[in-house]
């Protein structure tokens, strides 16, 4: 197989885009655009892969800095994306294929590349071309008689009769290492931009003689970029439609496919049911069964079969065994591990603890640092005092054992087997095994105490 170079442009300032942050750096479900397009050109397993960064290159670099591979080409002066291309052949000194991508273009598949890349066995130059009802703003595929390509001209430079031609230019092209050194090498600045057009390589390929060739987006969003906020926040339905159709595809029942956000990756079973208004961040990973009601907000989680989460409930770093109920108005934080049958119900909070299998936690309670047994039911309003204002204190709850609504139990601590805590007490020792252990203050009733009176307006 010919070798493989991937040259991605991320000079431009972006100015549209009214910010301090460099464009390619702008998030699409919640990673920069320039992440989405290094995730593609790494799929396509290149032996060489650079970027070539200008604007708040230092921004760009560090945010990418834990990702290995990239030979990184600082274009000082933007003149042009041949002028962008021609540093990057000089830093790599390339052989076989050159693909030239671009950093805010983050929806083109894979598959529509390796098209793209098989096309080179019949021309030295294959272009990404798309046929659009309003070409308003590309530059223009200019074809001869018999429906060779001849060039492309941009919209500045076209004349009334070029600007009627539906058929442009996506930027994205593939090419022979040599052939496209010596072209970019030969580029000139007679435009109206004063700039070094990659798109004039075409002209200088068929001046050669040489064949270009040209392939089509799989999908008509594929080759957008993004210039401003309302074409960033385009692009994010776009994608998103997107994923909620791919997980559609996997037998996923989605309530409403417009009221999904994707934020990573997710791996879902059959017959899985998301309801409207969820987001899924990082990786998530739904069993068999998973239901995920209304306005739910899911991170780095792993739900069994059957299991489901009720509304409005946050969940991040979590891990569920199979058929557990959580929520509603439940907040799971990182480290819950809950076992088979767990029940987490309406506001109770959980933070680095297991929870054994069948335990219930079901109202107004705090579980943090802790292990929880098997069959242990914990009371409304139960809080496990972990913090001492210095360090964290673990609380051991064994199997079967009972704890009374409005318990405070003070870390470090264990409640043995089968003990039951009395509502309302505030265990600081050890509790033993099957016996009732409570703290109350005695209650007392005073007779004959009289209320206090509201005094009237004016009196003394």
């Amino acid at each position: 197989m010919e070798e493989l170079t991937v040259v991605v442009l991320a000079a431009g300032q972006g100015t549209r885009m009214r910010s301090r942050r460099p464009k390619v750096l702008h998030p699409l479900a919640d990673r920069p655009l320039l992440a989405h397009v290094l995730d593609t050109a790494e799929r396509l397993q290149p032996q060489r892969l650079a970027v070539v960064y200008g604007h708040g290159g230092d921004q760009v670099r560090e945010a990418f800095a834990d990702r290995p591979g990239i030979t990184w080409v600082h274009q000082a002066e933007q003149l042009g994306t041949g002028h962008a291309v021609a540093q990057a052949l000089t830093s790599l000194e390339p052989k076989g294929t050159v693909l030239v991508l671009y950093g805010d273009v983050p929806l083109l598949r894979e598959e529509t590349l390796r098209e793209l890349l098989a096309a080179r066995a019949e021309a030295e130059l294959v272009l990404l071309t798309a046929r659009i009802d309003d070409p308003r703003g590309y530059g223009r595929i200019l074809r001869d008689e018999a429906g060779r390509v001849q060039g492309i001209v941009e919209e500045k430079d076209a004349s009334e009769a070029q600007r009627l031609i539906d058929e442009v230019n996506t930027g994205v092209l593939a090419a022979g290492a040599e052939a496209l050194a010596r072209w970019v090498n030969a580029l000139e600045r007679s435009n109206a931009q004063g700039e070094y057009y990659l798109t004039d390589v075409v002209a200088l390929a068929v001046a050669e003689g040489l064949a270009v060739a040209t392939r089509h987006p799989r999908e008509a969003d594929e080759f957008l970029g993004v210039n401003d906020r309302v074409q960033l926040a385009h692009l994010e339905r776009r994608y998103q439609r997107r994923q909620a159709q791919d997980l559609m595809q996997l037998g996923v029942t989605l309530r409403d496919p417009a009221r999904l956000d994707v934020r990573g990756r997710v791996e879902a079973g059959r017959d899985v049911v998301i309801d409207v208004d969820v987001i899924l961040e990082g990786e998530v990973v739904l069993g068999d069964g998973v239901e995920i009601g209304p306005f739910c907000h899911l991170k780095d989680v792993r739900l069994g079969p059957g299991c489901k989460v009720l509304s409005h409930s946050v969940l991040e770093g979590v891990e569920a065994g199979e058929e557990v109920s959580i929520g509603p108005f439940a907040r799971l934080r990182p480290g819950t591990n809950l076992a088979a049958r767990a029940k987490v119900g309406n506001f109770v909070e959980i933070k680095n603890a297991q929870v054994g299998e069948g335990s219930k936690i079901n109202h107004l309670s705090y579980v943090g640092d802790a292990e929880v047994g098997r069959e242990v039911n914990i009371g409304a309003g139960t809080i496990t005092c972990n913090y001492d204002g210095a360090n964290k204190h673990r609380t051991i709850i064994e199997d079967r054992a009972f704890i009374g609504s409005d318990s405070q139990l003070v870390a470090p601590v264990r409640i043995g087997e089968g003990a039951t805590i009395g509502a309302g007490s505030t265990i600081t020792r050890d509790a033993p095994p099957h016996a009732l252990t409570l703290s109350r203050v005695p209650q007392k009733t005073r007779e004959g105490w009289q209320r206090p009176v509201k005094r009237k307006k004016g009196g003394s």
